[in-house]
């Protein structure tokens, strides 16, 4: 048709924003197991990951078909703030931040431990290990869709 311009995906795109998605998925569904299921109650600092996490499933799922590179735009901003404040509660965890200065007065305290896999993994840094992971992912995204 003339006039019709529709640019084919860039590949290896939608494999980026796949990947991307799928890691929400999964860590939304946790999150869901972790509070509905297993009872764990979150703390602020877990709701308002939450609140930039759970979109990106929505958003992310989407750009799928047909793939979409704009997506990124709006995902890599939720993404960047979800990996900031999972930061901000692994500083809290550490003692590195007072609790004081966290959000956490009332409620579960955000400095609390509920659950620790390999002596080590604790549920803030799984969350800013995903945060991150789909940071790098948009990046890489982006890079590609501008080649």
């Amino acid at each position: 048709m003339a006039g019709s311009s529709t640019a084919a995906p860039k590949p290896g795109l939608w494999a980026l924003l796949f990947a991307a998605w799928l890691l929400a998925a999964v860590a939304a569904l946790g999150a869901l197991f972790l509070s509905e299921v297993m009872g764990l109650a979150p703390c602020v600092l877990c709701w308002w990951q939450r609140v930039a996490l759970f979109p990106l499933v929505v958003i992310l799922a989407l750009a799928l078909f047909p793939p979409d590179p704009r997506v990124i735009r709006y995902a890599l901003p939720l993404a960047v703030i979800g990996l900031l404040v999972a930061g901000f509660h692994l500083l809290v965890m550490a003692g590195v931040i007072p609790e004081a200065l966290a959000p956490c007065q009332q409620g579960v305290p955000c400095k609390t431990v509920q659950i620790t896999w390999f002596g080590f993994v604790t549920i803030p840094l799984l969350s800013f290990v995903t945060f991150l992971t789909l940071c790098g992912l948009l990046l890489v995204a982006q890079r590609k869709s501008s080649e």
